[in-house]
């Protein structure tokens, strides 16, 4: 909750808060468009997106991963998700790896279904490709199943269902849709959940559930019940002759339209609720990202029609031209409403430099943030500023009455943890955000010798799993380190795992 409130300053811009309440098109500056975006969405009593499930469109699956993660920092705890493209083409004749069918349907499960009681409305966040591209009806989906502590489960049964279900069997698991059967021990990674879970057994019965960490093998809690959601898109009668025909040489394959179900796959915005507020968060690339990909469509198709299985990019435009109350465009076009602000990048050497860029924006009206991947950085500068003292944005601060006086909207600089891309410093609204990748950038080392970035870089770790207990290894920041193994450690209430890296005398660096 640490940036949610911020958003409540999009009420300082005339344009934002009509943007908010009314639609339209806009002007928005690239470095704000995140924080834009979430505004518009929970930053202004009254507006369209109040209280309703948002589907936002961004231009490719890199853009709209980024905006995702973006908008999870800006809009924690509402559930933000990201819906990617398939990965691979329809005509290939593959199935999309496990680990983006398990994006796909979480996030179009949180879209259409009813959700858990009290949750917020879920924001979804897909590409222009991915709306060209049909969806199977979700009853085509081969059936998941739930695990339950106390509950009965078979492993010479359970295996083939999850196969059926997608699932990859394999010695360790390691990424989302693959599972492992060691003894009376089965671990799986279900395709919508972040972290795999081990199921032990006291013969069928299931004794517990716990989530583990597959990089350290370390458990992560217990839980009372996990869903196993399927990890393809279709049941293996709908699937099969597909994966057989991937098989043959391209002159003997069928046309996939001809062993697909093709009449009962739709579009994705025709599977939208249609209370679902669409938001175009990049119109300018929209067009240019529709326009390649159905060049690529096409080609591959030949003389097939792709219609089958993929929506052209008029139709895209149309909907989202009938649908989309609000579209953001970054090419300044005379658009009546704009919302302005520069890229934070103070470029200082170090925070001794920093600190008087702060000061002046501190002394110039602005309430200025700064964030932190991890608190215990924050600290750590906080107590080395010199003239300056730093307040923590935390987890409190939404704890205020509607309409009652926000402490932190006076000019002040604060701290807060969250991972951002970008920040921006936007004078309309006197609020400047800096992530502290763009507060200062730390020197590198000189070239010496006339060795070129290559050789110089030639001993740059390429795996973790390359690392050994004892190792020495030079770290880009802190230098000489011996690496004394992993940990799993929960930081701000988020468990992942760190490289434990020992230093000269006592001290430590744990690195995620």
């Amino acid at each position: 909750m640490a940036l949610r409130p911020l958003l409540t300053h999009l009420t300082d811009s005339p344009d934002g808060v009509m943007l908010a309440r009314e639609g339209g098109d806009a002007f928005v500056s690239v470095a704000m468009r995140p924080f834009l975006v979430a505004g518009l969405l929970d930053g202004v009593d009254g507006a369209i997106a109040a209280g309703r499930p948002a589907v936002v469109v961004a231009g490719d699956d890199r853009q709209a991963i980024e905006l995702a993660a973006d908008l999870r920092a800006w809009l924690h705890p509402r559930p933000v998700r990201f819906y990617p493209s398939r990965g691979v083409t329809y005509e290939s004749h593959l199935a999309p790896p496990p680990h983006l069918t398990g994006l796909r349907i979480a996030a179009l499960d949180a879209l259409v279904g009813d959700g858990a009681d009290g949750a917020e409305p879920p924001v979804v966040v897909v590409s222009a490709v991915a709306l060209s591209e049909k969806v199977p009806d979700p009853a085509l989906r081969p059936h998941g199943f739930t695990l339950t502590v106390g509950g009965l489960l078979d492993l010479d049964e359970v295996a083939p269902d999850l196969v059926a279900c997608g699932y990859e069997r394999v010695d360790q698991v390691s990424d989302r849709g693959q599972f492992a059967i060691r003894g009376g021990i089965l671990d799986v990674y279900p395709a919508t959940e972040d972290r795999a879970v081990r199921v032990d057994l006291f013969d069928i019965e299931i004794e517990s559930l716990r989530w583990f960490s597959t990089f350290t093998q370390r458990s992560l809690g217990d839980a009372e019940s996990v869903e196993i959601a399927p990890a393809a898109e279709l049941a293996p009668e709908h699937r099969q002759a597909a994966e057989t025909a991937s098989l043959l040489d391209d002159d003997e394959r069928p046309d996939i339209a001809d062993l697909l179900p093709v009449e009962r796959f739709h579009a994705f915005m025709d599977l939208a609720p249609e209370d679902a507020v669409v938001l175009v968060a990049a119109q300018e690339e929209i067009a240019p990202a529709l326009a390649d990909h159905w060049q690529d469509v096409t080609a591959a198709f030949h003389d097939a029609d792709a219609g089958h299985l993929y929506v052209s990019p008029g139709a895209v435009q149309a909907t989202l031209d009938a649908r989309a109350r609000i579209r953001l465009s970054s090419l300044d076009a005379g658009q009546a409403l704009e919302v302005r602000a520069q890229s934070a990048d103070l470029a200082a050497r170090s925070l001794k430099e920093a600190e008087p860029e702060l000061e002046k924006l501190v002394r110039g009206g602005y309430r200025t943030v700064v964030t932190w991947p991890r608190k215990g950085e924050g600290e750590r500068a906080a107590y080395n500023l010199a003239r300056m003292k730093a307040r923590w944005y935390g987890d409190a601060d939404h704890l205020v009455a509607p309409g009652a006086a926000n402490a932190y909207a006076e000019p002040a600089l604060n701290f807060a943890t969250a991972t951002l891309r970008d920040g921006f410093i936007a004078a309309g609204i006197r609020l400047a955000v800096l992530p502290e990748h763009r507060l200062f950038r730390r020197k590198r080392a000189e070239r010496t010798g006339g060795q070129s970035v290559r050789q110089r870089r030639r001993g740059a770790l390429r795996s973790f799993a390359d690392l050994r207990t004892g190792d020495i290894i030079v770290h880009e920041d802190h230098g000489l380190a011996r690496f004394a193994g992993f940990e799993t450690k929960t930081v701000a209430k988020v468990t992942r795992d760190y490289l434990e890296l020992e230093f000269a005398g006592t001290d430590r660096v744990f690195m995620p």
